[in-house]
């Protein structure tokens, strides 16, 4: 800590600094309702969450060792592909996450053994 800065001062900044950032937060939240979107708008934000979670997932899927992998080999594709397909026929996040990682721990024990 600084010598200028009191402990209590610390604490006081941070206190701030999350009652902001929950204030700005929680204001988007509450005036979404009011807000007056465009039917195009709203069936674009509908993607908003597969495109979130398709950009952390992939590149832990196709990048291996520090380089992009798009073989057989690569076990994280092979179970990525899996899960696609069960979400494709099921829309079920819950059997989707859960297959994946079957097929992911399945996958790596069958090349464990060999």
């Amino acid at each position: 800590m600084s010598e200028g800065m009191s402990t209590t001062m610390v604490w006081l900044t941070i206190a701030m600094a999350g009652l902001l950032t929950f204030l700005l937060r929680w204001s988007f939240i509450a005036m979404i309702d009011s807000l007056e979107m465009p039917p195009a708008v709203r069936r674009a934000l509908r993607f908003v969450p597969a495109a979130v979670l398709s950009a952390i997932i992939w590149p832990a899927v196709i990048v291996q060792d520090g380089a992009i992998d798009l073989w057989i080999d690569n076990l994280h594709l092979i179970a990525a592909l899996i899960a696609a397909v069960v979400a494709w026929r099921t829309r079920s996040i819950f059997y989707t996450i859960a297959v994946g990682m079957l097929a992911l721990w399945g996958l790596t024990a069958l090349v464990n053994i060999a």
